[in-house]
């Protein structure tokens, strides 16, 4: 499975100073996002600093300030930068794999999800964002609704299936589920808890079990 590329970072959701819309610029800004994720994959997202990011960047906190405001927008854009990847990889494996119905749509979720956690370091720690509930404006949808919205969207576009309000409301709270369970599976474990992985695919699979 193909982790999306590093430059393919978008920051129309993050609180970025300076939009990064040179070359430079934008691998300067991953490049300190890469930093992030890795100081929280060693200390965790509670002890990020914005001195961090830059010692561990190579860069002077000038030139994260440049970018970013305080450490909040550090997070908020790597916890964009993680969903959009997410995404990605959850809508390439669902083109793949197929799935024709939601059963199989869950477990498709599930192993894509299981491979960011796998290739992206700063996955572990925060994920989509919502286990900080950093979403940059008020209104913006939370990252597990969007990751819900790709699988329901597949379902009903590629799929051919109809899907009513329980149908909707029962995969939502399945990613939710994923979510935790697998934040759990890799708290402590790059390669994740097997049995936390199995746990997950199981209860998402029987939370839409009969509403295709």
């Amino acid at each position: 499975m193909n982790i999306p590329e590093k430059q393919s970072y978008s920051t129309s959701a993050t609180a970025i100073r300076v939009e990064p819309v040179q070359a430079r610029s934008a691998a300067r800004v991953n490049a300190l996002l890469d930093a992030a994720c890795a100081t929280m994959r060693e200390f965790g997202y509670e002890q990020l600093t914005t001195a961090m990011v830059a010692e561990k960047a190579g860069a002077s906190i000038g030139t994260v300030y440049r970018y970013f405001p305080d450490r909040v927008a550090v997070l908020q854009a790597v916890a964009a930068r993680n969903l959009e990847r997410a995404l990605e990889v959850l809508s390439q494996s669902l083109r793949r794999e197929a799935p024709t119905g939601l059963s199989g749509s869950m477990e498709v979720a599930v192993d894509a999800l299981v491979e960011v956690f796998r290739a992206e370091p700063g996955f572990r720690s925060l994920r989509v964002g919502d286990v900080l509930d950093i979403r940059p404006v008020p209104s913006a949808r939370g990252g597990n609704a969007e990751i819900a919205r790709v699988i329901r969207d597949d379902a009903e576009q590629r799929a051919g299936l109809r899907l009513d309000s329980d149908a909707r409301v029962a995969i939502e709270s399945a990613v939710d589920v994923i979510d935790a369970l697998l934040g759990r599976a890799f708290l402590r474990s790059d390669h994740g808890e097997t049995s936390l992985i199995s746990e997950a695919k199981r209860i998402a699979v029987l939370s839409v079990a009969g509403l295709d």
